[in-house]
């Protein structure tokens, strides 16, 4: 497996492309780069069906975040010693360094999912210079509740704590796991991966990672970073997301002119694998030109 390290920590990464050398921006005819960035306790994994689909226009590179699927997590020790590792603004700064590391300098196109749709956000609002476009598929700008923030720390530390690697062993664990963030079907082996993903997460990376992205900084930095926008910027929202509800990414695209929105009708909080076909549909439309279809 390919790895390469990114502010000292070797980051699992793949291309998913229809020429033998992907991301050579050197060479007269490359193709644009998209990289793909996953959601928390997930990995790139998810993103093969969407880079296969259109690798014949794109050189897609996929990742796994430092801490999550194939990745290493920083050392505890230096966790420790550095709390800052903890916030997705560090997230946006290893894709950077995985950029310099593989020598991208031209602009690329980046889609991020949920989390890691944040720490994208970070990314724009810090090197807008490195981006053509982005696309925000389930995220969105919130409100800070105290209570309901610490509620969400309890219960997101408890579940963290007790995932016990013979979880995915048990039938019907991988389809209860998934059952909060689906609306529509996806394959049993696609549940079972993402309940693996999960189980292999970083304990303190995802702890961390968890009370950065649902925190008082979050509510205070987001919204500015939303509004600052100077990238084309697409948000894509599940019409029954229950993880990052539709309303939060409708709320974001209002605070920018640089941002539209589609929702897409029966999914949740995977729509490009719930309908893979209006996803493409959607992010093409948004790509290739400055308008797209209502869904």
């Amino acid at each position: 497996m390919p790895y390469v390290s990114v502010n000292g920590v070797d980051h699992y990464y793949e291309w998913i492309s229809s020429q033998e050398d992907p991301g050579d921006q050197g060479k007269a005819d490359a193709k644009p780069v998209m990289v793909f960035v996953h959601g928390w306790a997930g990995s790139a994994r998810y993103w093969e069906s969407t880079a296969e689909a259109i690798k014949a226009e794109y050189d897609c590179l996929l990742y796994d975040m430092r801490g999550f699927g194939r990745s290493h997590p920083a050392p505890p020790e230096k966790m420790a010693s550095d709390p800052s590792l903890g916030s997705l603004e560090s997230f946006a700064d290893d894709l950077l360094g995985l950029l310099d590391a593989l020598n991208l300098k031209q602009p690329v196109y980046i889609n991020a999912h949920s989390l890691g749709g944040t720490a994208a956000l970070y990314f724009l609002d810090r090197y807008p210079e490195r981006v053509k476009k982005a696309i925000l598929t389930c995220n969105g700008s919130f409100p800070y509740q105290k209570w309901a923030f610490e509620a969400f720390y309890f219960f997101g530390g408890y579940v963290v704590a007790v995932r016990p690697k013979w979880l995915g062993q048990v039938p019907l664990a991988p389809q209860m796991f998934m059952s909060r963030f689906l609306k529509g079907s996806i394959p049993l082996s696609e549940k079972k991966a993402f309940l693996n993903d999960f189980l292999m997460a970083d304990a303190l990376t995802s702890i961390g990672t968890l009370k950065a992205a649902v925190s008082k900084h979050a509510t205070e930095v987001m919204p500015a970073a939303f509004a600052s926008l100077k990238v084309p910027t697409l948000m894509v929202s599940g019409e029954y997301d229950k993880i990052t509800p539709a309303k939060l990414g409708r709320a974001a695209a209002d605070m920018s002119e640089q941002m539209q929105y589609a929702l897409m009708p029966d999914t949740a909080h995977f729509p490009m694998l719930e309908d893979a076909e209006s996803y493409l549909q959607i992010i093409r439309s948004f790509l290739n030109s400055e308008q797209f279809p209502a869904v």
